[in-house]
Order: structure tokens, then sequence, then C-alpha cells
């Protein structure tokens, strides 16, 4: 009975809370210090005496959400983390209730099939040949494989560790002693210099690729840069792709660079934590046309694909790949047994793993294909809209046309006003915008990502942004 008390108060303010984001009846953020924070929730008291509940429990729900971030908010432009449906949500719980660590499938096996189940449905939408429900034929074939990991970083990660690995499966056991390099554009993600350094790749070896001014990769100098790596000696891990670039939201051409990495034997990796949720699109699939003849995919399911932190997918076009990335010893895990399903934890960095296809899941059992790739269109082309309006004002300059939900533009003034208007526009509480640097200079950047957002809203952000202009 407590549960269920509980239950039906943090749902009921949940339902308020979401219902006051997308209406903009509160801010779209929200910033106190730490001990204010701690304060207000008496967090102090709580952890001392316990027994949260009643009207205690309603305190302390509603001083909580008063201090997030509202990414249900019209306002809310700023960062690529999604606007989780709330069906999905509820599949979060379920799962910290039944709390089934489930990359070992005797300790989760619905959490395991379900994960299974979404992986399947990624393979199939690239174009690759989807795993054997039968396990048993797991290999007998050519197919692709995948597993659901925390975050777009590490799933980027497991498919460079694979990537090591298959070029020389000894480097696991005895390390790397030099020589390897990653080709990249200077546009990647952070996650792939983070992760050089942690494979002993190095950071230092993660080796620019030419690009336009944009920062997209250039695939006609793509085998001279390849070509200087090997005359240095380097063996080359893998080559990587944007599907887009995080700060601008441009896509590398895909299709051109996959097939030289092919004629030079190379691995090709596609990090597609965002644009890869086009594959559900019906009108932008395009920018990712060639995606079946990559290696291996990643793309975040908590950015476009209305699911909950954190959950991303590595996807690789041959299974055995990932299955001989990882050795793993431990007796009280690894031994014969009755086994009607699949260990996800050979497939991963992780061995205690959540749930996270039913959430996964749970945004598509809400939307349905149709609606999730509504939902993916109406994003771009309302960014798309943005541009033509932003890009029409005398007073705003817009670097480039979006491909994607990303858009970045830039009001009339020095690069540190940009910032300022910024901070102001964030202690307005109005609008929430990021920033980034685009040619060193730096930019405004929006993402549009709540279902809440209107042409009407971006109108309005320039209206407030010209009025900030002259605080600053």
């Amino acid at each position: 009975m407590t549960f269920t008390i509980d239950g039906k108060q943090v749902l009921a303010a949940l339902d308020r809370y979401l219902e006051e984001s997308r209406q903009a009846k509160k801010p779209v953020i929200h910033q106190e210090t730490i001990e204010t924070i701690h304060e207000q929730l008496d967090l102090a008291a709580i952890f001392r005496e316990g027994g949260l509940a009643g009207s205690r429990l309603d305190r302390f729900l509603s001083t909580y959400l008063d201090n997030t971030t509202r990414l249900h908010h019209p306002g809310y432009l700023a960062h690529q983390v999604g606007n989780p449906h709330p069906l999905a949500a509820l599949g979060s719980l379920i799962d910290g209730v039944t709390n089934n660590a489930m990359a070992i499938y005797e300790m989760g096996p619905a959490a395991a099939a379900v994960e299974f189940f979404m992986v399947n449905q990624l393979l199939n939408r690239v174009g690759w040949p989807h795993m054997p429900v039968d396990t048993k034929q797991r290999l007998s074939f050519d197919h692709g494989a995948g597993v659901l990991t925390h975050g777009g970083s590490l799933a980027n990660m497991t498919a460079l560790m694979t990537a090591r690995n298959h070029l020389d499966p000894a480097l696991r056991e005895t390390g790397c002693a030099g020589g390897l390099a990653i080709l990249a554009p200077d546009s990647c993600h952070y996650s792939v210099s983070k992760t050089a350094g942690i494979l002993g790749i190095g950071e230092k070896n993660v080796v620019g690729l030419p690009t336009d001014r944009m920062g997209r990769i250039q695939p006609d100098q793509v085998v001279k840069s390849i070509e200087k790596a090997r005359k240095k000696g380097r063996s080359i891990v893998a080559l990587i792709a944007n599907a887009c670039a995080t700060g601008t939201g441009l896509f590398d051409p895909i299709d051109a660079i996959a097939d030289i990495c092919k004629e030079h034997s190379i691995w090709f990796h596609v990090d597609g934590a965002h644009g890869g949720s086009l594959l559900f699109s019906k009108k932008y699939r395009h920018l990712l046309a060639g995606l079946e003849k990559a290696d291996s995919l990643i793309l975040d399911a908590h950015k476009m694909l209305r699911t909950p932190t954190v959950c991303a997918a590595l996807l690789v076009k041959q299974a055995a790949f990932l299955d001989h990335a990882f050795q793993h010893d431990a007796g009280y895990l690894f031994h014969d047994k009755y086994q009607p399903g699949f260990d996800f934890i050979s497939q991963t960095v992780e061995c205690t793993k959540a749930g996270l296809g039913l959430r996964f899941f749970l945004a598509f059992a809400a939307l349905g294909e149709n609606g999730m790739a509504k939902y993916i269109d109406s994003c771009v082309d309302l960014t798309c809209s943005a541009h033509e309006y932003i890009a029409s004002q005398p007073d705003f300059e817009v670097p480039y046309a979006p491909e994607s939900n990303i858009l970045c533009f830039r009001y009339t003034n020095s690069d540190t006003n940009q910032l300022a208007i910024r901070d102001r526009l964030i202690q307005e509480k109005n609008f929430y915008l990021s920033s980034t640097s685009i040619l060193d200079r730096r930019f405004l950047r929006m993402v549009i990502i709540s279902p809440a957002t209107t042409l009407d809203d971006i109108k309005a952000l320039v209206h407030a942004i010209r009025k900030t202009a002259k605080l600053v």
C-alpha cells in the first residue's frame, strides 16, 4: 500500500509538471546554488530522519521539480537531450522496481528479450541481417549484432574497441605498442579522443581528416590522409564519419566515404549518436545514404527517439567481430547452464546493465513507427522554418542551412556578446539556448526537440534576443 500511495503522489506531481512545462507556466530553467537547493529540499533532515511521505513528500516533489530544467517546455532549445514520452518514462520506473541486471539472461529474461528485439529492429532499419532469435543459429550465417549501452560515449568506445581487436586480436591481451591511429574529422565527438586514450591508442593519434569550412569530411581528400598515415607506419584502427556533427548538426557524405574505406580495407564507423535517429524518418532518411556499407554505427535513443536517458545503441555489420571483442573469466557467471536466451554481457564493457530496451520499446509502443517518424520530421521541418525566418532578419547571421534539428545563428555583435546574450536569456528563464564555435567565431545554437515548440516561439526568441542585446 505504501508504494501505491507514494506512487500516486509522484505520478500526480509529474502530471502537473508536464502540463506546466508544455504550457510554459513555469520557467524553462531555474538555477539556484547547491547550498540553496539543499536547504529548500531539507536534505539533511530527511537523510537523518527518513519517513519521507504524505505532505512532506508533496513539498519535496514540488521543490525538486521547480529546480529542474524543463525539457518539455517550448523554450527548451539548448542541448541534444530528448523529450521522453511519458510511457517510455514509465519504462524507467518498471526497470527501477524490478532491478533486473539483464546482461546475464537469467537475471532479466524479459528485459533481455526486449533489448534483443529492439537491436534487431535497428539492424533491419540499417539494412543488415538481424540476429537469429534461435541463438543456437548465431554466427551460422552472416548477420549483424548490437547492444544497448548507457550513453553514446560508451557505445563509441565499444565500437572502437571492437575495431581495434579486429585489426589485431592480440592487442586485447598484449596492449598497444604504438603505431595505431584513428582518422576522424575535427568535428567528431570528444568521446573519440577520450576512447583513444582509454584504449591505449593515444589521444594524439586521432588524426584529423580534411573538411570543408563547415566541418564536413571532403571525400576527395580522404585517400591522401590514409596514404599519409600508412607512410608514417601507422595502422589505422578505424575511420569515423559524423551523422551528424554534434555542434552543427551537419552530415558527412557517408556513401562516398564508405566506398573509400572498403577499397582500402579500413573499418568504417559512423557516429550517428544524434542523426542516426533519421533511420526512422520518412523525409530525411536520405541523409544516411550508404549507412549499410559501414562496419559499425552508434545512435542515441535518448536524443531524437523519445526515450529517457540514457539509452544508446552500438550496431555492427558482422556479429562475429563484436562477439569476439570481449572474453571474460568468472566462474560464477560463465559455465555450462540451461540457456534459453542470450547473454549480452559478451557484447559490452558493462556487467550490471539496466533494462534499457524497455524504455526504448515503450516510446514506440506509444507512438508507433509512423508517429515517431512524424515527430522526427516535424522537428527538422521546424528547424528549416526557423532557419528561413532568422536568415531573413537583417541583424542576424546564419552560416549554413540545417540538415537536422540543430541550427547555429548569431546576432550582429561581438563573440563576447553572444555568450552574454545567452546568459541573460537563461536568467530571464523563458528560453534556454546553447552555444558553439564555428570558424573561430561564437554562435548561438538551438536544438528543436520539444513537441511544444512552434515557429511563434522562435519568433518570440528573436524578439527576446534583440531586447536582451540592448542590455548586455
